[in-house]
């Protein structure tokens, strides 16, 4: 067990802090706004209940994880002999380059130094840093305690010891991490997105589908394969003779598709007027935070239903 802090109490801050206490250890949170520590300290309460309902607490108890999540209300304290430390502080550069030198100078000096960016690199804002070894870029996909992915991204100038530390720290808490040999914009896992999201409003721009068929196509159709299987898994299973084979065959199909996914569909024009019109519908706007309820109870009986799976039928 070590000690850990959150920078930063709101929905990544909070949902990192039920992640690593599960794992645990100690975690202090702190936030510029005191009063949001404590609120949410509220919220991990509240959620901690379901995770046990589905054994997602590794057999503890809810009191016994909650125990080890403590509000700070003075960064210093907070920070008093960590291991580790996770930012999750607003997406704007002169914000990250304030609170990692507040972190470098307050920190121990061995401690690592995270930022939850998903899209800052982290050679933006750690350059001119004394420790700058030592910061490092781990974006997860909300929310870790339920999502194990966690991307670890290095600035050129991070320690590789650093990186492996990062790297055993993530997976000893459950974390599957993605370790990136260099940054690039996007990292791995939203430019995966992005071209899955631009297609889905190019398809109901173009007048091809609505929004509910697209949903349909991935929640229905591709998803249930890439619940537990990547890409290139997929592909590999798909042909006879696995992935070369798989090129050899349909690699021309992609060559036509590429040619027409050039042109970016405009988020801003009537494409989005009719992606919200299709998802009022279906969902009002007083009802998407008991929507997000929902969708994080689906998503803790997939983890259960994954873990079990892989006991009964392997990895």
């Amino acid at each position: 067990m070590s000690r850990t802090a959150i920078i930063g109490s709101g929905f990544i801050g909070r949902a990192w802090a039920i992640s690593f206490a599960r794992a645990g250890h100690e975690v202090a949170l702190w936030d510029a706004d005191a009063a949001q520590a404590e609120k949410a300290r509220g919220f991990i309460e509240g959620v901690l209940d379901d995770l046990n309902a589905n054994d997602l607490l590794n057999g503890q108890t809810p009191r016994q994880v909650l125990a080890r999540i403590r509000p700070e209300a003075r960064l210093e304290a907070a920070l008093d002999g960590v291991a580790y430390v996770q930012e999750n502080t607003p997406e704007k550069i002169p914000v990250k380059i304030e609170v990692f030198g507040k972190l470098d100078a307050l920190a121990p000096a061995d401690a690592v130094l995270a930022s939850s960016t998903s899209a800052i690199l982290p050679s933006q804002f750690t350059e001119g840093l004394k420790g700058r070894h030592r910061c490092i870029v781990v974006h997860p996909i909300n929310p870790p305690y339920l999502i194990p992915a966690a991307e670890v991204v290095p600035a050129p100038w991070t320690s590789l010891d650093i990186v492996a530390r990062t790297r055993a720290f993530l997976v000893a808490a459950g974390h599957a991490p993605l370790v990136m040999k260099k940054e690039i914009d996007g990292f791995i896992m939203n430019r995966m997105q992005a071209a899955l999201v631009d297609e889905a409003f190019r398809l109901v721009e173009g007048g091809y589908a609505s929004a509910e068929d697209v949903d349909i196509g991935i929640r229905d159709g591709l998803a249930l394969r890439w619940s537990f299987m990547g890409p290139f898994e997929t592909m590999d299973l798909n042909a006879p003779g696995g992935v070369r084979d798989y090129g050899q065959r349909y690699e021309h199909i992609f060559i036509t598709l590429a040619k027409q996914m050039q042109k970016r569909a405009n988020w801003q024009g009537p494409v989005m007027d009719e992606v919200e019109r299709d998802r009022r519908a279906r969902v009002p706007k007083d009802k998407l935070a008991e929507r997000q309820v929902w969708r994080d109870r689906r998503l803790m009986a997939l983890v259960a239903h994954k873990r079990k799976a892989a006991r009964d039928i392997g990895e």
